[in-house]
């Protein structure tokens, strides 16, 4: 698919089948596409956390009560460790949520070039999330997304409603 297409139908997808798990190797491709992502100073302050055990599944639906996404087969979490990421002298500015951002987005893209769903989610119960994943002391959530593929008879909605070039953009 066409790059620019992507963009254009990538959307958040509420609907996934519980017994269609993502393949090994498909999975492998989307996680190296966050690995792959730029990050401030190069010092990939990342751990993706990949869940896919029913008992874990289940355990981190109690941080996000929505019955779609108990629904996934599998569950990334985007895990930041700000002792690691680059900051800025002047200020103490941290790049740690720039860093993560971008490995996310190549990601959602890498999943929706395979096939496979995707919702960026930053609602959740954090404490929850944190025990369910065994967070470590120097390290922080920024955000998860189901992965998986759509029950049979789903369309995506194909509406993005998305301000104007022009109401985004100024050229100085």
């Amino acid at each position: 698919m066409d790059y620019y297409q992507l963009i254009e139908n990538r959307e958040s997808i509420r609907d996934y089948n519980p017994n269609q798990l993502v393949s090994e190797e498909v999975l492998n491709r989307i996680l190296n596409a966050g690995r792959l992502a730029p990050s401030a100073s190069n010092r990939q302050p990342w751990k993706f956390v990949l869940v896919s055990s029913r008992n874990k599944l289940a355990e981190i639906g109690e941080c996000y009560p929505r019955e779609w996404f108990k629904q996934a087969p599998h569950i990334l979490v985007v895990v930041g460790d700000k002792s690691n990421s680059w900051v800025r002298a002047k200020d103490g500015y941290n790049s740690i949520e720039v860093d993560l951002t971008i490995a996310m987005g190549h990601m959602i893209l890498a999943a929706d070039n395979e096939g496979v769903g995707t919702c960026w989610i930053i609602a959740y119960d954090y404490d929850i999330l944190a025990k369910a994943i065994g967070l470590k002391e120097n390290e922080v959530i920024f955000c998860m997304t189901p992965l998986g593929y759509q029950n049979e008879g789903f369309k995506k909605k194909s509406n993005k409603i998305r301000k104007s070039l022009e109401e985004v953009v100024r050229r100085i």
